[in-house]
């Protein structure tokens, strides 16, 4: 993941889940050891949108909806993806043999985000690894269906827990070609609308 898609990942989260909508540049870069200017970089077209708006040293996030529809708009999750592969196993069995190490993603993220409630089923676990050693060790591939997809994860994502934020489900969801997820991003808009004042 980019940089500065890293830092949006951030903006949103804090926004969506910690109600947290004022920052510095300063205090964004010292988190991920970035340059200032990197985030500077982050925040030029949100701010250009209207999706941010920067006083002095404090910038604000004036449309969070903004942001994540643009984020959603540019993500490319293909540059990541290190496995793509069919698992002759059920879905649930899949989730359940996965390594410790790695943070759930996609519709297993949104089932959890939604607490089960769930607008449809879904045959494709996703998940963020930083190594394939305990993957495919843990699993046969055999020809059929794509229904496991590994994506590289980025150093900081683990620090958000076992699954991926709300925002970066929703974005990541909103990129795959499955007709259930616009199901899921619908419901995943509705849980933020349902946080959010």
């Amino acid at each position: 993941m980019k940089k500065i898609e890293i830092i949006w990942r951030e903006l949103l989260h804090q926004v969506i889940e910690k109600g947290n909508r004022r920052f510095t540049q300063k205090e964004i870069a010292s988190k991920f050891s970035y340059s200032t200017s990197t985030v500077f970089q982050a925040l030029k077209v949100p701010r250009k949108m209207g999706a941010i708006k920067v006083s002095g040293r404090l910038f604000t996030i004036e449309d969070w909806e903004k942001l994540l529809y643009y984020w959603a708009s540019i993500r490319n999750m293909e540059q990541e993806v290190k496995l793509l592969k069919h698992v002759n196993l059920p879905i649930f069995e899949i989730e359940g043999k996965m390594p410790p190490n790695i943070v759930f993603g996609g519709f297993i993220a949104a089932r959890q985000i939604l607490k089960g409630d769930v607008p449809a089923d879904y045959d494709m676990v996703l998940v963020y690894a930083s190594t394939l050693d305990e993957i495919t060790k843990r699993f046969e591939f055999t020809k059929g269906r794509n229904n496991l997809m590994v994506l590289a994860a980025d150093p900081y994502l683990i620090t958000y827990g076992q699954i991926t934020t709300i925002a970066q489900t929703f974005v990541d969801l909103w990129n795959l070609p499955y007709w259930y997820a616009k199901e899921y991003t619908r419901s995943l808009k509705e849980k933020i609308d349902e946080l959010l004042p």
